[in-house]
């Protein structure tokens, strides 16, 4: 296990893969058949790996990797039995770059022990770098971020996310709109954006309130979730307990916001 992270070299192999992706948006024919999008899709995801094994191979040279599968709901219900792995969203908000639109990201997270220890998310059209270490705080392009400090909610900006269902959870999608309704309800703005993972880095910095979503999907949290937490968020799940691997629902905020979401 290789105790000491170099965050500079994780951080530029990030970069390294994000910036190929940059030079290369728009450059892809939107796909018009499932066929056509699972081709695209699994070419990003073997360009990214190979970028980012290249990197990080010579800093982690037994550390394995854990490439993400967003249908295998099992192996997203707990973490795998090693000591160390790196887990990889090859690129968080994939149908944004296929459709020519923005918000798509690079996601890494280093799992240690069970244990969400290193993350990384990498905003090429922004050119953002968020990233937290388990015990040393969130950051934003090198600098320290931290949770609104709002405490009206018809100033705050909450957002919600959907997820893939395999197979389709019956009564799950009256049950999400049910919870969109409660939103509405009680925030001032509510807005659908993605990536899953920078809205979880976007609540870290305050530039979104509350993040909402049902449904079983922790490739997509882990990331965002680490340096949510680093900068001070709670990380609940929508019953308002605090949020652990294999739970069907997440809700982040500031501190003693998104806990009052179902009272």
């Amino acid at each position: 296990m290789n105790k000491q992270i170099n965050v500079q070299a994780v951080l530029d192999t990030v970069r390294q893969a994000g910036d190929l992706f940059l030079k290369q948006y728009k450059q892809n024919t939107i796909p018009t058949s499932k066929e056509q999008f699972f081709k695209q899709l699994e070419a990003i995801d073997e360009r990214c790996m190979a970028v980012l094994k290249a990197g990080l191979t010579p800093e982690f040279p037994d550390t394995p990797w854990n490439t993400v599968d967003e249908f295998d709901n099992d192996g997203q219900k707990q973490p795998l039995p090693l000591s160390e792995y790196w887990l990889c969203d090859a690129m968080d908000g994939a149908i944004q770059y296929l459709q020519h639109i923005p918000g798509w990201t690079i996601n890494l997270v280093l799992i240690r022990n069970g244990e969400l220890y290193f993350s990384v998310i990498y905003d090429p059209l922004s050119n953002e770098m968020f990233w937290a270490e388990q015990g040393a705080g969130a950051f934003m392009n090198g600098q320290p971020i931290q949770p609104s400090a709002k405490i009206d909610p018809d100033m705050m900006l909450a957002v919600f996310e959907y997820g893939h269902q395999e197979p389709a959870i019956p009564g799950f999608n009256e049950k999400h709109g049910a919870a969109v309704t409660t939103l509405l309800n009680k925030f001032g703005v509510v807005r659908n954006y993605g990536p899953h993972g920078l809205q979880l880095a976007y609540v870290g910095a305050g530039r979104i309130d509350v993040f909402h979503q049902l449904g079983l999907d922790t490739f997509n949290w882990l990331a965002g979730i680490l340096i949510a937490r680093e900068a001070g968020a709670a990380i609940l799940n929508v019953d308002g307990d605090c949020w652990k691997w294999g739970d069907e629902s997440l809700a982040v905020s500031a501190p003693g916001i998104a806990g009052k979401f179902n009272k």
